[in-house]
């Protein structure tokens, strides 16, 4: 089933044999016709996840970098219209000489030659390569054909692993296992056998349901790992090595561990998981809805930059999805709501969907005093709300709200908007790393120990230049410029004037790592925190 956590468990299994000295590095395989991730939209795909290198992927690839604390790039991501893609142009050019191009061999053998490509750029010992989808469904199937290839190949240096889900219909009852012997029998039918099967359930595997699953399914009982449910994501490393997960996958690749050392990382998932002093954080937006349910994976690399920054001040984050829409009215009895809140943000989007109440959001945050984090289209409104609000230009808007407003505070650089007139939608992004500078002494810079960063984009718009001079005369602070100043990066109040109100144009949450924490993130999870203690303190 999808959502089982395949993508924690490759993850966890790279984290594990990076801590016993091995190079790793990771491979999503993604089963969809689309060329990268783009183009999906964030309530059914989740995170659009972007690379140094301006790859649009999914959301797994940021699971990543966080637990390998690794940039990928590119080469480690492909999906089936990727694959396609390449086959049939370079059949187009010739590249086969003139041969029948059938999709059995070229389509896996395109797959392998990326698997090998990958190794040899990050020059890994070990490649985690998590191929998307379920086991006996026909969209990962050429996929699974490449692996088969790969194993026959080299028997000896490669590991089938299933992660397969055990359901219990209450607690009463057993796990049952039949769901997972299906799934190896699925698997069986395209040739393929796994070597360990990660058992995931609500509750630890018992040893009756390891016996059981070995014996149905041709694995030895210690083959079989239990993977229950983890308070945490960073856990889960550290329960499979409760099943010695490493030391089997060592010793089924004829590898020998340089050390063994964990501690780094359980210390972090032992702060994460002792937290008790709550932080309350908001997150206003508009991609939560699907159907009756909340979906959290839109904003992935957001939740876990909290949590990462959280950490480092040992408190327990508790984050709300609020509906911007609820604060279109702009009335404070409804804007109150925002009130028992630590600290909000406003993560990225596109759009104007629900983008009035984003604005009197960030108003009424910036009016109280509430620490406010804006992230790209977050920081774009809170220019726009500042334009309103504070310099009397009531109808600033963006233009790709209103074109035609009287006041374009956020706008597509005119270079861009020549390639939209000609349909170049593509090469109007901004899409990964890019260099900025930031202003000493100000909350940024500060935060960040250095006045030269780099950050990862995804945006079309920017703020218009020919507004930035009256919005600094105004009290904006534009903390952050591209080396050329024309971009603004990071825009800010002065601590003077608010505990924390800033926001950047790009996404800084894609860099944040468990053990390196985004410094912005860091900055506003303090802010939050003495916000919290404060009102702890008034209620005593």
């Amino acid at each position: 089933m999808s959502g089982v956590g395949k993508g924690v468990a490759s993850s966890s299994i790279g984290k594990i044999l990076q801590s016993r000295g091995l190079e790793v590095t990771s491979i999503k395989i993604d089963p969809y016709v689309n060329v990268d991730a783009g183009t999906m939209n964030p309530t059914e795909h989740g995170e659009v996840f972007v690379l140094d290198d301006g790859t649009e992927c999914d959301q797994d690839m940021g699971n990543y970098e966080r637990f390998l604390d690794r940039d990928l790039s590119g080469a480690n991501y492909m999906t089936t219209g990727s694959i396609y893609k390449t086959v049939i142009e370079r059949e187009r050019s010739m590249g086969y000489g003139g041969r029948s191009v059938s999709v059995v061999p070229y389509i896996p053998m395109e797959v392998m030659d990326r698997i090998d490509r990958a190794a040899k750029l990050a020059k890994a010992q070990v490649v985690i390569t998590e191929v998307g989808g379920t086991a006996g469904e026909y969209e990962n199937i050429l996929f699974l054909e490449a692996i088969r290839m790969v194993k026959f190949r080299h028997p000896k240096d490669v590991l089938i692993v299933l992660v397969s889900f055990l359901p219990i219909m209450n607690d009463e009852n057993e796990l049952k296992t039949k769901p997972t012997q299906h799934a190896v029998r699925a698997l069986n039918s395209v040739g393929l056998q796994p070597d360990i099967i990660l058992a995931r359930a609500n509750h630890p595997l018992d040893d009756k349901r390891k016996e059981k699953i070995a014996f149905n399914c041709n694995v030895n009982v210690k083959d079989v790992v239990s993977a229950p449910n983890a308070a945490s994501i960073y856990d889960v490393p550290v329960n499979f090595e409760k099943d010695n997960l490493g030391d089997i996958i060592l010793e089924k690749l004829l590898m020998r561990p340089r050390k063994k050392d964990m501690q780094e990382w359980r210390s972090f998932a032992q702060r994460v998981d002792r937290a008790k002093d709550p932080v309350r954080i908001g997150i206003v937006g508009k991609y939560f809805a699907s159907g009756k349910f909340v979906l959290a994976d839109s904003y992935l690399s957001v939740i876990e930059a909290i949590k990462h920054g959280a950490a480092v001040w040992g408190v327990k984050p508790e984050i709300k999805w609020l509906d911007s829409e609820q604060f279109e009215s702009g009335k404070k009895e409804d804007l109150a709501e925002l009130d028992q809140y630590d600290g909000i943000i406003v993560p990225g989007g596109f759009g104007s969907r629900g983008v009035e109440g984003k604005l009197a959001a960030i108003r009424y945050c910036r009016e109280q005093k509430i620490p406010y984090f804006g992230l790209c289209y977050g920081m774009q409104l809170a220019t726009v709300e500042f334009a309103r609000d504070v310099l009397g230009m009531k109808k600033a808007n963006t233009t790709e709200v209103d074109p035609k407003t009287k006041f374009p505070i956020i706008d597509i650089l005119p270079e861009q908007r020549k390639l939209m007139e000609e349909s170049k939608y593509g090469a109007t992004m901004r899409l990964g790393a890019y260099p900025a500078v930031l202003k000493r002494g100000t909350i940024a810079a500060n935060a960040y120990g250095k006045t030269h960063i780099s950050e990862r984009h995804r945006h079309r718009y920017e703020v218009n230049p020919k507004f930035v001079k009256k919005l600094e005369r105004g009290g904006l602070v534009f903390s952050g410029q591209s080396p050329s100043r024309r971009l603004m990066e990071v825009a800010e109040l002065p601590r003077s004037v608010h505990p924390f109100f800033l926001g950047t144009q790009f996404h800084p949450e894609l860099k944040s790592r468990p053990l390196r924490p985004h410094p912005l993130f860091k900055e506003f999870m303090k802010a939050a925190k003495d916000r919290a203690t404060k009102k702890s303190s008034n209620k005593k």
